[in-house]
């Protein structure tokens, strides 16, 4: 069930909290559910190059609250607020609402946001860098930063071939079935000349052994808490890596170590024997 369903979706309620907050009965439900979608849409038409990882909409009495994650607030507040102002009010006549109000949360760490991370690789593979080596620099500064593994899955007409193929990279640990492991998840494209590639990112931040607070703005508010313990998980990884590590290499020099002697003989009396367990050890 977990590699088939979306893993945000998927963790809503347990470890994940909703995007859209307010209540609606069944003569207005639709029609808010439509006009979230509208301001979504405009929103990452109109900021492009802002960086936008979620957009979290709120409704109180009469009251619209749109909160804005992104890696660059610079661009969307604009010289001394103006950009921000001239959104809110092309959303109030989007929405025919007089009390808009527009928050901004800054990610201080994108490289393990999956809709940044994906938007990065579509925006590379658009300007004809190496899916691969575009996709590898990702995970690269992925791990960098803390995370416990990630999954890059890429499909269409990679490097401009005839026949669309997909692809996937890997590295560390992405356990879509265990609902305690924090997992981000986006699907993004990136628009070639030859067509569409679709980019899918999981993002494996480590698990939430706690209770969390569901509200999203509150979980992007507290991510260094939420840091310093997927810190101390990817410690233990290390630690575990570390410890691996230190095997093999005993192993290496002891095969080494009792090998050597082996591969000597081989040479010259060729105990082929001797040389095969010490190569199995």
């Amino acid at each position: 069930m977990g590699q088939k369903t979306n893993p945000i979706g998927m963790r809503l309620g347990i470890i994940r909290g909703w995007e859209s907050n307010w209540y609606g009965n069944h003569k207005d439900y639709a029609g808010k559910l439509i006009e979230d979608h509208k301001i979504r849409t405009y929103l990452f038409a109109r900021i492009n190059k802002g960086g936008i990882a979620k957009i979290v909409i709120e409704r109180t009495l009469g009251k619209l609250i749109i909160t804005i994650h992104t890696s660059k607030p610079g661009i969307i507040i604009g010289k001394g607020g103006g950009e921000v102002d001239r959104i809110k009010e092309e959303l109030k006549k989007l929405t025919n609402k007089d009390d808009v109000q527009i928050n901004i949360l800054e990610i201080r760490r994108p490289e393990l946001d999956a809709a940044i991370v994906g938007d990065t690789i579509a925006r590379q593979i658009e300007n004809r860098i190496n899916f691969k080596r575009a996709i590898k620099m990702s995970i690269a500064s992925a791990l960098r930063m803390g995370a416990e593994g990630i999954k890059v899955k890429v499909s269409g007409r990679l490097g401009g071939a005839e026949i669309a193929r997909s692809e996937e990279i890997k590295q560390g640990r992405t356990p879509l079935h265990t609902l305690r492991m924090d997992i981000d998840y986006a699907s993004v494209f990136a628009q070639t000349v030859y067509g569409k590639i679709g980019i899918k990112v999981w993002i494996c931040k480590g698990e939430v052994l706690g209770k969390r607070e569901l509200n999203p703005n509150f979980v992007g508010g507290k991510e260094g808490g939420e840091r310093r313990d997927g810190g101390g998980d990817n410690r233990r990884g290390d630690d575990r890596g570390g410890f691996r590590g230190g095997d093999r290499r005993d192993n290496r020099g002891g095969g080494d170590n009792r090998g050597g002697g082996d591969r000597r003989d081989n040479r010259g009396g060729g105990h082929q024997g001797g040389g095969h367990q010490g190569g199995r050890r």
